[in-house]
């Protein structure tokens, strides 16, 4: 509860100092505050009940939605060079990832694989340098590095003694945290750790994690955070940690997406459709559905044979 509590009043404090002479009243600030931590953790089906928590909480408060037009020119920009839709939903999402980041220095974001967590941390990055190029927004560049925390032990991750020597060495995290806390520059640093969330090395970042933003070594060795600096977190769905907010990524099941305005193509190696498979019952030479948006019902290019090839037969 502390946590949340923090995390609430860091927020309504930045947006106090955003708008120092502006008619927000206080009702506004905390709905807004409350809203911008809470949301990202929630799916789809909680959402009616916390609105509906709101509303009694802050009965006739409505709430001015954000202007993130400059932003969203550039997270447009960044997702096309991913090569990536700009849905609705996903952009959604990395708004929330970019909230986040702004309020607390430590922060989870967790899905299934293929849900996009990799993918929305990288357009936000792309976004955040297109408009430090562009000088807006007051952003700076951002600078990644991802570890995966359960490809090593616990003595190459954080340090180790020699049993011997009794000499210490750093560990892939420890050289990493203390680069990113030592740099000069203002740019944003990001530290992602995709992997498994467990005790046996997630305990070790609790000073972390805290209000405290330092990080101790068993070599006695203390780094204190940089203020631009984020520990970023993309666990499995089902292991997460309680101190940590989190940023829920959970795309549309295939039965909930409306096809209306959608032919489901199906797309062959060859013209040739020969043999069926026992598991499928589709042709050997079957590769996949694609989406693609028609102006005519999916019965109608069933009925022709529409379908999509992926080379000629000769």
């Amino acid at each position: 509860g502390i946590n949340a509590e923090y995390g609430v009043l860091t927020a309504a404090g930045n947006l106090k100092l955003k708008f120092p002479d502006q008619q927000v009243t206080e009702d506004i600030i905390m709905l807004r505050s409350i809203s911008d931590v809470n949301l990202p953790k929630f799916l789809a089906h909680d959402l009616p009940l916390f609105d509906g928590i709101l509303s009694d909480l802050f009965p006739g408060v409505t709430l001015p939605k954000p202007d993130y037009t400059v932003f969203l020119e550039s997270l447009h920009i960044s997702l096309a060079n991913l090569k990536l839709q700009a849905t609705p939903w996903f952009v959604d999402k990395i708004i929330q990832i970019y909230e986040m980041m702004l309020v607390r220095h430590g922060f989870m974001i967790v899905g299934a694989t293929m849900a996009g967590k990799t993918s929305a941390y990288e357009a936000l990055a792309g976004a955040l340098n297109d408009l430090h190029e562009k000088k807006l927004m007051e952003e700076e560049k951002c600078i990644f590095k991802v570890i995966n925390p359960k490809s090593v032990t616990l003595g190459q991750l954080y340090g180790s003694f020699d049993p011997v020597s009794h000499e210490w060495t750093d560990g892939v995290l420890a050289v990493s945290f203390r680069k990113q806390a030592s740099s000069q520059a203002k740019d944003r640093q990001w530290l992602i750790f995709d992997g498994p969330v467990d005790a046996i090395w997630i305990e070790n970042m609790n000073t972390v994690l805290d209000d405290n933003r330092k990080l101790c070594l068993m070599s006695g060795e203390i780094i204190q955070m940089h203020s631009n600096q984020s520990l970023i977190f993309e666990p499995a769905p089902k292991i997460l940690y309680d101190t940590i907010p989190v940023v829920w990524l959970k795309p549309k099941e295939k039965k909930d997406i409306s096809t209306e305005g959608i032919y489901e193509a199906p797309v062959y190696k060859t013209s040739e459709r020969r043999g069926t498979l026992s598991t499928t019952g589709h042709s050997t030479n079957f590769v996949m559905f694609m989406m693609l948006k028609s102006g005519e019902p999916q019965e109608h290019w069933v009925n022709r044979g529409v379908a999509l090839l992926t080379q000629l037969d000769d």
